[in-house]
């Protein structure tokens, strides 16, 4: 709830200026970079040699818990203090360069996906999901309550 109260007065008080775009721009492309680090693995099998800790990578492999390389309180807390610092920015004139903001704009949403592409993709890859969609469910060896003689009725 701060994270989005602090976005939303920065919000607020870029569109009440109508500048800082900049600035803005910043603060997305470090809000991608943390968005990275939160959604990837502790150890990359791509990058790191493997300390005996890895994703499965095969239905037979062992189950290892995802271990993220940036912890979701650091997470937030790093968004948090972005947009404080972002916020304490747009009172200084200095930072209010005047550019055409569109540009800018696509040009994230260009980095944005392209960044995400890869990122699924690796998970796809490794076969990792970060986040938690609830209690997981096996399909083991349904009961044979039909089969005894005995219904329900």
């Amino acid at each position: 709830m701060g994270t989005l109260v602090a976005a939303l007065i920065y919000v607020l008080r870029v569109y009440y200026v109508q500048g800082f775009y900049v600035v803005s721009y910043g603060l997305g492309i470090y809000i991608l970079n943390l968005l990275i680090g939160f959604l990837s693995p502790k150890v990359d099998p791509e990058l790191e040699s493997l300390d005996g800790a890895s994703l499965p990578t095969k239905g037979s492999d062992e189950f290892k818990p995802f271990i993220r390389r940036l912890p979701e309180f650091k997470f937030w807390y790093a968004i948090t203090k972005a947009f404080c610092v972002a916020f304490l920015m747009t009172f200084f004139s200095m930072f209010d360069v005047p550019v055409f903001w569109p540009i800018l704009l696509c040009y994230w949403i260009v980095l944005f996906v392209l960044t995400m592409k890869r990122q699924i993709l690796h998970m796809m890859k490794y076969k990792y999901v970060p986040f938690n969609i609830g209690k997981q469910k096996y399909g083991g060896k349904k009961s044979s309550a039909g089969s005894s003689g005995l219904s329900r009725d």
